[in-house]
């Protein structure tokens, strides 16, 4: 008995120790290589696109040209329009019956284009406009965007007047007028305060 236990130790560590062989697999595929690694950690590397490499989009396109003639309210920008809150106009002065005269302009153009508004307070004021005599406009109401009014003109001398019907509910009948020649380009730009029947006048002559 004395002797078997030693036996059995030695047979115990044996078995132990013993190589235990795995069997292969016999697949014979095309083995998948790994994938590379970046140089700065263990995720694959791959190129970034950079901003400046796509292109930009706004720089294709062509810039927006503004055409002053098409927009109703302002004829600075194509926004809205700026609205000064005036709460009264100016004093109503005697002067101010007398008729203005806005000055005189040249064109070769078959027209022109005129723009008129109330830049102060805006409270109805309302004016007719006569081309030599005859009546375009029999009244116009001014308010705060612009009023377009096209003027066909004639050879020679175009006698333009405005005539303030009315001076509102304040002051006297105030309003900012542009004149714009057939391609837009500005001719003149002016003010007038009339009391109630005064006229402001222009004249543009047409060159043959």
């Amino acid at each position: 008995m004395k002797n078997f236990i030693p036996f059995l130790i030695l047979l115990i560590s044996a078995g132990a120790f013993a190589q235990i062989e795995i069997p292969r697999t016999t697949n014979s595929g095309t083995a998948i290589p790994a994938a590379s690694e970046s140089k700065t950690g263990n995720f694959p590397a791959f190129k970034l696109k950079k901003e400046e490499d796509a292109p930009s989009d706004f720089l294709k396109k062509e810039p927006k040209k503004l055409d002053f003639r098409e927009t109703k309210n302002d004829l600075l920008t194509a926004g809205s329009v700026y609205e000064k809150k005036w709460k009264k106009d100016k004093e109503a002065k005697a002067e101010y019956k007398n008729d203005q005269y806005l000055g005189d302009f040249k064109t070769g153009g078959k027209f022109v284009e005129l723009y008129c508004r109330d830049h102060e307070y805006v409270d109805g004021d309302k004016v007719r406009i006569s081309v030599n005599g005859t009546v375009v406009e029999p009244s116009i109401s001014l308010g705060a965007g612009y009023h377009p009014i096209l003027i066909t003109l004639v050879s020679g001398m175009n006698n333009i007047e405005f005539e303030a019907l009315n001076q509102g509910s304040s002051g006297p009948n105030t309003a900012e007028l542009r004149v714009f020649d057939e391609n837009g380009e500005p001719l003149a730009r002016k003010e007038w305060n009339l009391l109630t029947g005064a006229k402001a006048s222009l004249i543009v002559v047409k060159n043959q």
